[in-house]
């Protein structure tokens, strides 16, 4: 049956992963991520026909999720937090970066090998992340919204690791890439803030005025998918794009209505 089939394995398998989890009273996330590697290609048994399909759904999904996330915190929580994590995640990831590559020389590894297992261990998964904030309840606190905010930093210091990493023997060559991306992140980020922030609000005020809770769903995930698919175009993280997408809609008058209808 093609993704079809893929999809409902993957389903019944989360489900299964997701009940033994909770019976043995940990987070529904471990049970999932169980789940993905028992029908992964590595392991035998019930596998998937095609796992990069399966990829590219999850990919939409931590978009949406990053989109919601967006919608719950305003432009002035974000400058709030900023401070923080533009301080504390450069930080952080150069240590962990330091300590991976480390660890991988001690190993006998090579030295591009253990800069890329210096560039993973620096990294947090953001989905994970997110997950087991919700299940704590510690989204909205403090210490939540902060490493929130370094998780999207994290998510924008990817790029540069992604362009630089594959290019160790001619840095020259990749710095030149990473300035072409900077730039055009930087122009796309300046349009979707200064002019997306005046054209979505009353996008979505013309479309509230309407009365169709179909199209008002409709026109919610264009917004957040399409801002993210341009990010990506332009060498940034997809859901660093759903993100902003969601700030700048959560500055409107139906971001809770907005958010109450992407969540689910």
């Amino acid at each position: 049956m093609g993704i079809a089939g893929d999809i409902a394995v993957v389903v019944v398998a989360a489900f299964a992963g997701g009940w033994l989890a909770q019976r043995l009273g940990q987070p529904l996330i471990l049970g999932y991520i169980m789940a993905g590697i028992a029908i992964g290609p590595y392991t035998g048994g019930v596998t998937l026909s095609d796992p990069q399909q399966i990829e590219h759904l999850a990919e939409i999904g931590v978009a949406l999720l990053l989109f919601a996330l967006g919608l719950e915190f305003s432009l002035r929580e974000l400058v709030a937090v900023g401070r923080v994590a533009l301080l504390g995640t450069p930080l952080q990831v150069a240590l962990a970066a330091l300590l991976g590559f480390a660890i991988g020389r001690l190993l006998g590894w090579p030295g591009p090998a253990a800069a890329w297992l210096g560039g993973a261990a620096a990294l947090s998964s953001t989905l994970v992340v997110l997950k087991v904030l919700a299940a704590s309840g510690e989204t909205d606190t403090r210490p939540g919204r902060i490493m929130i905010g370094m998780l999207i930093m994290q998510d924008l210091l990817a790029v540069p690791m992604l362009i630089l990493l594959p290019r160790l023997g001619d840095l020259a060559g990749g710095a030149a890439a990473l300035g072409v991306v900077a730039l055009r992140g930087v122009v796309l980020v300046a349009l979707l803030v200064f002019v997306g922030g005046r054209f979505i609000p009353r996008l979505m005020a013309q479309i509230g005025r309407w009365q169709s809770r179909e199209l008002f769903l409709v026109a919610v995930t264009a917004i957040g998918l399409g801002v993210a698919y341009g990010t990506w175009r332009a060498g940034l993280s997809f859901a660093f794009g759903a993100f902003l997408a969601g700030l700048v809609i959560g500055e409107s008058v139906y971001s809770h209505q907005a958010l109450g209808d992407i969540l689910p």
